[in-house]
């Protein structure tokens, strides 16, 4: 009954997305939130027959690979926040990793202009992958059950197949001509006669379903040292790929400490550097404070101008600190404090837009050297898993390992290509983020978890690249500052502002017209582009120990 309601609620939200709609939240003692429902059933199953919420995390990213291809990844990376129920908050970083042949100029022309689509499409995009080292390490430090346990229900649905949905048949769609440039992926992901894969159609994944398999016999030194890895490895020699043997053999996740902050009483616990995405949800959510935003309303333009000119600040101070802490140095204490957040705020014009030409990286004070997915997951013991996971752009590089049935991603363009170009996904980069062998790309991942009193209140997080930050800390004032509930938090209309471009993105209905020209007459630029974020949010009571769980409406992935 459970699974079925669930489904049911997918269905109503996926009709189209209507601001201000309250879909009523999904309940439980234990609940498993993810951007696909077959996913969901498989995470759900595992926390209903007595796994924990770690248990369940690494049973739904191995699913996600398998009915999300999109995002969900064994080619990719990403991080994991977690909050076990003895207190302790730990993070793992499992991002990919430049292969030891990575040069900082490997995009650029003899002149030094950036070569188009090399970092984005093929086997010279891809990082090495992180995704199965990551799962891994958390089964074993965390988890109760065996891996075997976890990743037979992801080998089932790679063997059997799954119905597409109508996303997903567009999304392939949108992605045929990048398919078609590459032997294996026109293979996997192209029916015969390069036909498209469409709504309802049997997707098959019989390769895939022998990976999994290998992983779950001989664990993840199978993808790192094993066959895998051969597949991976030969597939790079013949299409000019650069990751060696010893660059999978070599990779290594990382247990890192959570960036942590407070936001008007309530503990935010997010990820550090190599992602950009918890110093910055931290830092803007630190300047908003400073304003009375419940006061203001939601959705004034009042309101927007402070939290778009502590975006401004946020995306400004990252284009020039943020890099792989085993790199550089990073002010993160400066970065997530209260007084610098203090100084944003006293240079926040009361009527009048900041231009991004006049708005200087740290204040001049700090010296100091699209496609991802997210879930959440808590069980009923008090533990709670935030994850967010990717291969960058929709379907990676859209190369795919001939043999091993999974995309590569193109996380090497997360890194600063040419400093002070844009990236992808328009993001700025400097220095501290050029490409060197080994290093791990600059992120904007933000899985973070909420504590109140040190109990979990919320897990929450998204994919969107460049927008996941304020995506998520949107969601978190929401809750916090208008005392939405959590479904109408994920639902409410959001806003983006990341310095460079100079303006501020807004979706389709999600600005009423005098609040626009109100910011219009501040000096903004406004620009409706489509809706943004594919939110998996989970909020606790905690007098009566009850989950409510949203979906995001948008499904933008």
């Amino acid at each position: 009954m459970r699974v079925l309601m669930r489904l049911c609620a997918i269905a109503v939200v996926n009709v189209g997305l209507v601001f201000g709609a309250s879909y009523p939240p999904i309940k439980g003692r234990a609940l498993a939130l993810t951007s696909h429902a077959l996913a969901d059933q498989v995470g759900q199953k595992i926390l209903d027959e007595g796994g924990n919420a770690i248990d369940a995390a690494v049973a739904i990213g191995y699913a996600l690979a398998v009915v999300h291809p999109s995002s969900g990844n064994l080619g990719g990376g990403g991080f994991a926040v977690v909050h076990l129920a003895n207190g302790e908050n730990v993070t793992l970083d499992f991002r990919e990793k430049a292969p030891l042949k990575a040069t900082k100029n490997m995009y650029l022309d003899k002149h030094g202009n950036v070569i188009p689509n090399l970092s984005t499409d093929g086997y010279l995009a891809a990082g090495v992958p992180g995704t199965v080292a990551g799962l891994e390490a958390l089964r074993k430090k965390y988890g109760t059950r065996k891996l075997a346990t976890l990743i037979q229900p992801a080998i089932d649905l790679a063997q059997k197949g799954f119905r597409l949905t109508e996303r997903q048949g567009q999304t392939m769609l949108d992605a045929k001509p990048r398919f078609a440039k590459y032997a294996s992926s026109r293979k996997y992901f192209l029916k015969k006669g390069m036909v498209s894969y469409q709504e309802g159609d049997l997707f098959v994944q019989k390769d895939l379903a022998k990976t999994l398999t290998l992983i779950r016999d001989q664990g993840a030194s199978a993808f790192y040292k094993g066959k895998i890895a051969n597949l991976i490895v030969e597939d790079m020699r013949k299409n000019d790929g650069i990751i060696t043997k010893k660059d999978l053999a070599t990779y290594n996740v990382v247990w890192r400490k959570p960036v942590v902050g407070t936001y008007r009483g309530y503990k935010i616990i997010s990820m550090g550097p190599p992602s950009s995405g918890g110093a910055h949800v931290i830092e803007i959510l630190n300047t908003i404070e400073n304003a009375n935003l419940h006061k203001l309303g939601f959705g004034s333009s009042k309101t927007i101008h402070i939290m778009a000119e502590a975006m401004r600040q946020a995306y400004a101070d990252r284009s020039v600190f943020m890099g792989d802490p085993d790199f550089i140095t990073i002010p993160l204490e400066k970065l997530t404090s209260k007084e610098y957040a203090k100084e944003i705020y006293k240079h926040i014009q009361p009527d009048k837009a900041t231009p991004s030409g006049q708005i200087n990286p740290g204040l001049g004070q700090l010296h100091e050297g699209k496609n991802t997915t997210h879930y959440s997951v808590a069980d009923k013991w008090g533990n709670a898993v935030s994850i967010t996971y990717t291969i960058n752009n929709y379907y990676g590089s859209a190369a795919a390992v001939n043999g091993a049935g999974f995309l590569l991603n193109d996380e090497m363009d997360d890194f600063s290509i040419k400093p002070g170009t844009p990236n992808l996904y328009g993001l700025v980069g400097g220095e501290a983020n050029a490409i060197e062998p080994n290093k791990r790309p600059l992120s904007s991942m933000s899985p973070t978890i909420v504590l109140k009193n040190n109990k979990i209140f919320m897990v929450v997080g998204s994919p969107g690249g460049a927008r996941i930050i304020t995506t998520v800390l949107q969601v978190i004032s929401n809750v916090i500052d208008h005392k939405m509930d959590i479904s109408q938090a994920v639902s409410a209309p959001r806003f983006h502002m990341q310095w460079l471009p100079d303006e501020i993105r807004t979706e389709p209905y999600g600005m009423v017209k005098d609040v626009q020209e109100n910011l219009e007459k501040m000096g903004y630029h406004i620009v409706v582009k489509p809706v943004m974020g594919d939110v998996n949010a989970i909020m606790i009571n905690s007098k009566s120990h009850m989950m409510y769980g949203a979906h995001d409406p948008r499904k933008e992935f």
